[in-house]
């Protein structure tokens, strides 16, 4: 659009701070949807699951067996300790020790290491996995720290723009003539005081 001299019309500032806010949603609407597509459990298909599908062996799709100490880094040790099963230091753990075991006698069935963990997931509950899975509400504990970040970012950004907008306003010139009135009892009393001074 010109202007009838020909020129363009100045782009406010809280125009182009509205132009980047919209810019800025329309990017951190793009990844949350992104995030929820990448981290779907129905859009993943593992090689088991089309192995599964197609009776087909590990062996034709070329993937190795889990080794034990994958599998155990997956589920989190329940003695109390804290840590996974396959670096829990308890020598004789009445937990771990024994999973340990159980996972050879899975590996050396066939079992895969989605399958030991899911068996484990059901015998044990959420609290056995080292890691939150990425369905249902556990979802949001993957994706609310990058979503606060962002927003965060976003509320500190546009409240500078607001501090910066903002010019600071003159007081209001007042003449001379509008002084300040006091009190006629204490400017009697100040004009004495200065006159036994001076």
């Amino acid at each position: 659009m010109l202007m009838p001299n020909g020129t363009r019309p100045k782009i406010t500032a809280r125009l182009r701070r509205l132009k980047l806010g919209i810019a800025i949603a329309r990017k951190l609407i793009f990844v949350v949807a992104a995030l929820f597509v990448f981290l779907s459990p129905e859009l993943n298909v593992s090689r088991e699951t089309l192995a599964s599908a197609s009776n087909v062996s590990r062996e034709t799709l070329g993937a190795k067996p889990p080794t034990e100490a994958q599998v155990s880094q997956s589920l989190t040790c329940q003695c109390g300790c804290g840590l996974t099963v396959a670096n829990c230091n308890m020598p004789t753990c009445s937990f771990s020790v024994p999973l340990r075991a159980e996972i050879d006698q899975m590996i050396g069935k066939g079992m895969s290491g989605p399958q030991i963990i899911s068996f484990y997931r059901h015998k044990f509950g959420e609290k056995v996995l080292s890691a939150p899975t990425t369905e249902g509400f556990n979802l949001l504990a993957w994706t609310m720290p990058f979503i606060a970040i962002v927003v965060g970012g976003g509320l500190i950004v546009l409240a500078f723009g607001r501090w910066r907008s903002v010019a600071p306003t003159p007081a209001p010139a007042t003449p001379a003539s509008d002084a300040i009135a006091f009190d006629p009892v204490l400017r009697r009393r100040l004009e004495d005081e200065l006159k036994e001074r001076g």
